[in-house]
C-alpha cells in the first residue's frame, strides 16, 4: 500500500480528531507521560496526546503523513520521525506505547512488532492497542481486506501474556474518523500494564 499517495491530499484521511479509544483510555496515563505513537500516520493521536500535556515521540513510514502530522501538532510537544516499524530504533523505553489501527502487518511482522512494542514499554508502563477484529473485512468500513491482519482477544492475550490486562474487549461500534474509517466497525481494545519485575 502506498501511504504517501493516500495521504497526498489536503484532507486528513482519518480526520484530525483523536480515536475515541484514545480519548477514553488517556485518563489511565500518568501525568506528563513519555509516550511512543507507533505508525502514527497524519498525527491525529500524537497531536492529541501532546495537547493534553504528554511528551510524545511519533513515527510513520510515510514522509507525506509525517509532514501533515507536524502541521497538526504545531506548538505541542511532539517529536515526529520518518521510520517504519522495521527501521525504528526500539531501544528507548517509554511510559506508554500507543498503537492505533496499525494493521498493515501480516502475522509474522505483527509478532515481531508486538515484541518490539513490549520491549519499548518501561516496567509498570502501559500499552494502548486498538484495531479491528476479523469480521471487519465483511463490514468494509476501514482497514485492510485481509482477516489475517486483524486482532482477536485470544491473539492479544497470548502476545502479552503475563501483563496485567486493564481492558480487553471485542465489540461493534460506529466510528466516524475521516473517510478512511467510517461506519459500523468490528473493534478490539487492549490496555495492559507491563510487569514491574
Amino acid at each position: 500500500m502506498d501511504w504517501n499517495t493516500r495521504y497526498a491530499t489536503a484532507e486528513y484521511l482519518f480526520g484530525t480528531a483523536p480515536a475515541d479509544f484514545l480519548v477514553r483510555t488517556a485518563p489511565l496515563l500518568p501525568d506528563a507521560a513519555r509516550i511512543l505513537c507507533v505508525a502514527d500516520g497524519e498525527g491525529r493521536n500524537s497531536a492529541y496526546l501532546g495537547r493534553i500535556g504528554h511528551a510524545v515521540t511519533a513515527f510513520d513510514a510515510s514522509d507525506v503523513g509525517v509532514a501533515k502530522a507536524r502541521r497538526l501538532a504545531e506548538g505541542w510537544p511532539v517529536a515526529h520521525h520518518v521510520a517504519s516499524v522495521e527501521t525504528w530504533d526500539w531501544t528507548e523505553e517509554f511510559d506508554a506505547v500507543v498503537a492505533i489501527f496499525i494493521q498493515f502487518a501480516p502475522p509474522d511482522l505483527r509478532a515481531r512488532m508486538f515484541a518490539q512494542m513490549a520491549g519499548a514499554v518501561r516496567p509498570g508502563g502501559l500499552l494502548l492497542l486498538h484495531g479491528y477484529a476479523p469480521r471487519q473485512v465483511g463490514y468494509g468500513t476501514g482497514g485492510p481486506g485481509n482477516a489475517a491482519h486483524m486482532y482477536t482477544t485470544d491473539l492479544l492475550r497470548e502476545a502479552f501474556a503475563g501483563w496485567e490486562v486493564l481492558r480487553l474487549e471485542d465489540y461493534d461500534g460506529v466510528i466516524d474518523e475521516g473517510p478512511g474509517h467510517s461506519g459500523r466497525s468490528a473493534l478490539v481494545d487492549l490496555v495492559a500494564r507491563k510487569p514491574r519485575a
